[in-house]
């Protein structure tokens, strides 16, 4: 699975995205209808291989995680506003972003198996954090983009220079000083530890969500891969339109604390997984919905 990841983004990186481009439209399109075909064509291998139970829990996930990664989408269009990123240069930051939180989460996935295997507790903890943050996000009115008060962003400020303009693709260039040259950072690099910060964040959510509908370690990691895949096309496919859809926050609020309570509840009453895609599907569906039916109120002048 790992080797067919890496020859995805290598053919994403090495012939479609070689030359930098601003991303159409019809290009993401293209690329997200590739990846939901993709995820469904191994959920049907799942489903043949490992059966029904198994099948329904990938869909489940993968579902979950996709939902949750549109949270992320608000998060990278105040990052490229706030930095003022070029259009062409937004894929290249993206697709280092997914290694860099494939990487993240495989530690995680497999650190949070480890944990549930040891001490069985640990579904608690994890269930009572998801009740937690979806009561946080249902209370949250937007998303802020503070960079300036970012640990890392100071971090990385501290320990290498970083220049003020872009300079083309590069993370890094040498910059001219009295003694001869350094090493600096360009503002691309500092948007990609953003990135990759926030995806992280993102993280300490999505990955006990999932777990909350299966411990099967082989799912829950192909069914969060797929998900981050398709992150970067349906970003591009979504930027101009994801404003829209306000009730999202309070529909994926309303799932995460229904998978943590269902894992909290877990001694007591087993939700079939077959309830828990069809609650997944049926909130998220409504709150897209409600959304485009009672599209937000913009702010008129005062009286």
């Amino acid at each position: 699975f790992n080797l067919f990841v890496l020859a995805m983004l290598a053919l994403d990186l090495g012939v479609f995205h070689r030359h930098a481009h601003a991303v159409s439209t019809r290009e993401a399109t293209a690329w997200s209808v590739a990846w939901i075909a993709l995820a469904i064509l191994f959920a049907g291998g799942i489903y043949y291989f490992l059966g029904r139970q198994a099948g329904l829990e990938f869909v489940t996930g993968y579902l979950i995680e996709k939902a949750l990664s549109i949270d992320n989408i608000f998060v990278f269009l105040l990052v490229f506003s706030y930095f003022s990123v070029p259009a062409e240069h937004q894929h290249r930051i993206l697709l280092w972003g997914v290694l860099g939180a494939l990487i993240m989460r495989g530690a995680m996935i497999a650190t949070g198996a480890y944990l549930i295997a040891q001490f069985q507790w640990v579904l608690y903890v994890f269930g009572f954090l998801l009740v937690a943050t979806g009561i946080r996000m249902a209370r949250q009115k937007e998303h802020a983009v503070r960079p300036e008060a970012n640990p890392v962003i100071r971090l990385v400020r501290s320990a290498i220079p970083v220049v003020n303009s872009y300079e083309g693709k590069n993370f890094f260039v040498r910059e001219r000083t009295g003694d001869g040259t350094r090493l600096a950072a360009t503002p691309l690099f500092v948007v990609l530890v953003l990135i990759e910060t926030t995806d992280l964040i993102f993280a300490i959510d999505s990955i006990p969500a999932i777990f909350a509908v299966t411990q099967n370690t082989f799912l829950v990691y192909t069914s969060n891969v797929f998900a981050i895949l398709g992150l970067r096309s349906l970003y591009f496919l979504l930027a101009g339109v994801v404003t829209r859809f306000h009730y999202l926050k309070v529909g994926l609020a309303l799932v995460l604390i229904f998978v943590g309570a269902k894992m909290l509840l877990m001694d007591l009453y087993k939700v079939p997984i077959g309830v828990s895609l069809g609650v997944v599907g049926a909130v998220i569906a409504g709150s897209v919905l409600l959304s485009l039916v009672y599209p937000k109120r913009k702010a008129g002048p005062s009286q």
